[in-house]
């Protein structure tokens, strides 16, 4: 039984360090300027116009920093230092033009920047759509020295990026970047920064668009801060003899990917860990060509921040063909149980389900069980006969869709709400998709919930 909570790690002033407040992403401050008593007196001070940057997306969290506040806006996602008494921009960045940024799918979707301190100075640290990362000082914008290696394209500062592509170990043109043919990888969470390492993770292109079962995985990378060294690499898709690789059948480890960390990450300073969640394998809604539970696609995983060694990890659903990307931040929270103070981190996920564990021993707060799920009719299908589901918290969204859940305000209502899903199949919240001209004759399996969280409405804590 859970009697109170406080939040892990969250800073005692008004800051706003990292996309979800602090490292324990709860989105929570304790700033007490504005009230109740006095929110109906608030009037617009100023306005800061992004149309400049060619900004359309806004899902930029700005962060609050020793007074300033700092953003990403537009497709080349400028770095924007702001006065955040006057709106005045004090510093921008762009990073120069390269093949690789013009094809990501993900370029005006930056939804914030890292922050660190190096040597006394506060560091912005950025991930751009063409996967550099790049090091600023958060006082003048310019390049942090000694950070990185020169890139050897024609406009990029002689220090203060890293070009990641190098640590992935695909081959790749610095200014082209990836082959097609073979996958893209690229970036729209911001890197988070642990007892001095920068910890990155990274998008694919959205897997109901991708054509292709060919794909690069999204191992997660680490770099020292302050030079930018290359720690270490995560492999999201186990290699032979790595923990899990069996759940990789008909080797098809060797060529498909994604598994990405597009959604922010959690850390816990004291343990040292970092929260990566994941999403599925390439491609959504079919996945013959992969057969297997394919770990680590859609999981929550503990990695070391030093060493990139995994602590632990649990797979929230197996063989992931339903696109239920886990796309908010784990929230790490201290609670009172019957045992005492317990570090936990939560995790909700699209299904409308949270998965809840100590958060240093991975061991699961409430029981999980796993639950016969329906079987496929798709050739070449072949799903796990069961699914992770936990038994407490209670499910915050419907789980699954049957005439039954249809709403039936009146009769007239509910016979025009019959109607229109009776050419689709019905079924639970694992409910298998369908393909063409399939024997049940329907058009598709209806898919419910498909987004109980998502990027336009993160969880807090």
């Amino acid at each position: 039984m859970l009697v109170a909570s406080v939040a892990s790690h969250a800073q005692d002033s008004v800051e706003w360090t990292t996309l979800g407040n602090d490292f324990a992403h709860t989105r929570y401050s304790p700033a007490q300027q504005i009230s109740a008593d006095n929110f109906d007196q608030l009037e617009v001070a100023w306005t800061w116009d992004s149309s400049s940057f060619q900004a359309q997306s806004g899902r930029s969290t700005p962060s609050y920093i020793n007074g300033r506040m700092y953003t990403v806006a537009g497709a080349r996602r400028h770095v924007i230092a702001i006065d955040p008494k006057t709106g005045e921009t004090i510093w921008s960045y762009r990073e120069p033009n390269t093949e690789r940024w013009q094809y990501s799918m993900r370029a005006d979707y930056g939804k914030g920047v890292g922050y660190g301190v190096v040597d006394g100075k506060d560091i912005i640290y950025i991930i751009s759509p063409a996967f550099f990362l790049t090091a600023l000082d958060g006082e003048t914008g310019a390049p942090l020295e000694g950070f990185g290696t020169p890139v050897p394209i024609e406009g990029f500062p002689d220090t203060g990026v890293v070009d990641m592509l190098a640590d992935l170990g695909h081959p790749y043109d610095p200014y082209e970047g990836l082959p097609l043919e073979r996958g893209y990888i690229t970036s729209s969470s911001p890197p988070i920064v642990v007892n001095g390492v920068v910890v990155v993770g990274n998008s694919a292109e959205q897997g109901y668009n991708q054509s292709r079962i060919e794909n690069v995985p999204g191992d997660i990378l680490g770099y020292d801060a302050k030079t930018g060294a290359f720690l270490w690499k995560f492999n999201v898709i186990p290699q032979p003899g790595e923990y899990g690789h069996e759940t990789w059948e008909n080797d098809a480890w060797q060529y498909t990917g994604d598994i990405s960390s597009w959604a922010p990450i959690s850390a816990d300073l004291d343990l040292g860990l970092v929260y990566i969640p994941t999403n599925g394998v390439t491609i959504d809604y079919y996945g013959g060509h992969h057969p297997g539970d394919n770990l680590y696609g859609t999981s929550l995983i503990a990695l070391n921040a030093r060493t990139g060694e995994r602590a632990w990890h649990y797979q929230l659903v197996h063989h992931d063909i339903w696109n239920f990307d886990t796309p908010t931040a784990p929230i790490l929270l201290d609670v009172m149980t019957e045992q005492g103070l317990t570090p936990i981190v939560a995790q909700p996920t699209k299904q409308g389900l949270v998965y809840t564990f100590n958060r240093e021993t991975g061991q699961p707060i409430w029981p999980i069980e796993e639950l016969p799920v329906p079987a496929s009719i798709v050739p070449g299908e072949k799903l796990s006969q069961t699914q992770p589901f936990p038994t407490k918290p209670a499910p915050f969204d419907m789980q699954g869709l049957s005439e039954d859940t249809l709403v039936d305000f009146t009769p007239e209502i509910r016979a025009q709400a019959i109607a229109a899903v009776a050419r689709f199949q019905l079924g639970p919240v694992f409910n298998p998709p369908l393909h063409r001209d399939n024997p049940l004759f329907k058009i598709s399996a209806m898919i419910c919930p498909s987004g109980a969280v998502n990027i336009t409405h993160p969880s807090s804590g």
